[in-house]
Formats: structure tokens, sequence, C-alpha cells
């Protein structure tokens, strides 16, 4: 069965494609889009993955579930499309950035500047269905996406994991502290921000150590 995704992806999850779960998802995921509306867009399902292709990718950051009001989900976590209206946890995102670094809040929330700039921008589940959050998680995204975090973890090395929140901090849990940066805080959403995630540094921390490999940091 062959998926769109960039061409990097799409060799190292060759494998992954073919394995039934991953058919089954492909008819679930159709069959959604045909009865419902889905988000996001069929072309940003694996925005992700073309936006950082893999030999690229020197930061991780996880999502969990698309934003799943109208015109928000652009197929990057936690990132809008431009004009959009910032969700809270975004603003928290930016606010922290501020706080760490000084930069200004940016005019806009697509985060496709950082994808470009080598930041994988990965939610856990790569659809929902509007107004539902968690509707589409255990239908096999999840065991997808898991199989990423172990490509890269098997693959690469001195690579920066920000996990914000236990679930991304499960996620990838199979990732080598020793051989790469792996930064852990709460959530930014405002539930959890309060404790912890704001102050945590991960933006400056992040940027250290890439460039103590010899890397270029990110311009955040």
């Amino acid at each position: 069965m062959s998926v769109k995704i960039e061409d990097s992806w799409a060799k190292v999850l060759s494998e992954e494609f073919e394995k039934p779960y991953f058919n089954q998802l492909v008819d679930f995921v159709k069959s959604e889009y045909n009865q419902h509306a889905i988000y996001p867009k069929g072309k940003d399902i694996f925005r992700a993955f073309d936006a950082c292709p893999f030999d690229d990718v020197k930061v991780v950051i996880l999502g969990q579930d698309p934003y799943h009001g109208p015109g928000q989900a652009n197929g990057l976590c936690f990132s809008v499309h431009e004009g959009i209206p910032f969700p809270p946890s975004l603003v928290n995102i930016f606010k922290e950035i501020k706080n760490d670094l000084g930069k200004e809040i940016p005019p806009n929330g697509s985060l496709e500047r950082w994808a470009n700039q080598g930041v994988l921008l990965l939610n856990a589940t790569l659809t929902v269905r509007a107004h539902q959050a968690g509707s589409h998680q255990k239908k096999g995204w999840e065991m997808f996406t898991d199989a990423v975090v172990n490509r890269l973890a098997e693959s690469k090395k001195q690579v920066v994991y920000m996990l914000w929140g236990s679930y991304a901090q499960k996620k990838a849990a199979i990732v080598n502290p020793n051989e790469n940066l792996v930064l852990k805080s709460p959530h930014p959403s405002p539930l959890s921000a309060h404790r912890g995630y704001f102050g945590s540094g991960h933006f400056s921390k992040a940027n250290a150590y890439l460039k103590a490999q010899g890397l270029t940091g990110v311009n955040w």
C-alpha cells in the first residue's frame, strides 16, 4: 500500500506501511473522511514528516491529538495556520520562549518555521473528528507513531526530545538519555503550565546542547 509521505521517511517506515494494523487504520481513516468532518485536511496528515525529513531531525516535540476546532489543525503538533487565534497551549509555549529567550510573541501560530529547521512536531494521533477530542485514538495511529519514535531512537543520536506532560514522557520512554538530550516538564496546557512548564528553560537548553554537538541551534 502506498502512502504519500516524504521520501526519507517512506524509506525508514516502509515496513510499517505493510503491516495489517496500518492497512486497517487507512480503511478507518478513509471512511471517517467520507462520513464526518475530520482534521487536519487529508493532504496535511503527514505534514510533520513532509516538513522535516528524517535526516534533518534534531529536535522532537510530541503532542497527543490534533486540534479539533475548525481550521486549527495543520498537521504539526501545537501549530495553527496563519490567521487562526492561538490555542491556550500555544500561547503558553510562546510565553515560555519569551521568558527563556527574550523573543517577542510572533504574529502567527504557524510552527512550520521550526519544522524547516529540523524540529519534528509529531502528534501521537494524526487525525481527529471535529469537536471530538480523542475520537481517533486507539485505532492504530499510536502504533505508527511509536514506530516513528523507535526508528529515531535506533538510528539517530544527539537529538533533543522535549517531552511535555506524562503522555509524551511515556511515549518516548525508550529514548536513551545518555545519547540524546531528554527534557521533561508538565504540559503547556493552562491546567498544568504553572506546575513547572513555565521556567523550564527548554528552548535555551536545547540550543545549548545542539551547539555543544557542533549543530546549529533552532531560531525559536
